[in-house]
């Protein structure tokens, strides 16, 4: 592989940063200093170096679970609101990032963000039933059927088919743990609203089985770890 190849891999450059950082005398290779930007270098045996730091080599797909805060949405760019991706800017390759599925901007919890884009759609496809869990606090009393009623399925307003049998765990009147394994458009909210109540507060605590981790505080995020990855049925 050609240095600047590498380097623009690594670094996320383009071509022409890659062949200045050389000729500026700031890569080096086991090392001696880069001569040449076309210079062939074998990125498992050779130890390049930027600045005296070791360069490595790019480790393929990234995989990030975050807790989401509050008054920010899942896209990549928008002109009225704060995105998630503005609390990633010091990861590298940031534009081919994107979110597996959405968390409305008032909700918050856990969401996996990544650029494996089969990944994501496979767990984000309503062929595959990947349970989501979310603590809801709601504005009504619970109505005493409630656990019945969700999992029996709604037909909610402008669907063609009921949605899919959830669970229902009452922590109090006004607290519950629902778990659905589809993502319709607000689908918790429209399903306590076809009950006569509101949402009043969302998070979402668990995806497949990997909950949030609760190191995280509102706004950080961490890399998947390998056991979750498995989990998740990322192959290495």
């Amino acid at each position: 592989m050609r240095l600047d190849k590498f380097l623009c891999e690594s670094q996320d450059i383009t071509r022409s940063v890659a062949g200045n950082m050389v000729k500026k005398g700031r890569v080096n290779i086991n090392g001696q200093r880069a001569k040449s930007a076309s210079i062939k270098v074998k990125p498992d045996d050779d130890i390049i170096s930027l600045d005296g730091e070791p360069v490595m080599a790019d480790a393929g797909f990234q995989y990030f679970m975050m807790h989401k805060p509050a008054g920010y949405v899942c896209a990549n760019q928008d002109s009225e609101h704060p995105i998630v991706f503005d609390l990633l800017k010091n990861e590298k390759k940031l534009k081919n990032l994107h979110t597996v599925g959405r968390l409305d901007k008032d909700t918050t919890g856990l969401l996996f963000i990544t650029d494996d884009g089969n990944w994501s759609h496979v767990m984000t496809s309503p062929k595959h039933d990947h349970p989501k869990t979310y603590r809801t606090f709601l504005a009504e009393p619970l109505i005493e059927d409630a656990e019945q009623q969700c999992h029996q399925g709604f037909m909610l307003n402008n669907e063609t088919h009921p949605t899919k049998p959830a669970v229902l765990e009452r922590i109090s009147d006004h607290e519950v743990l629902l778990t659905i394994s589809e993502g319709r458009y607000h689908q918790v909210k429209r399903m306590f609203a076809a009950m006569g109540n509101r949402v009043e507060k969302l998070h979402r605590e668990n995806i497949a089985g990997i909950p949030l981790d609760p190191k995280l505080a509102p706004g950080e995020y961490r890399t998947l770890t390998p056991s979750e990855r498995l989990a998740l049925g990322i192959t290495p």
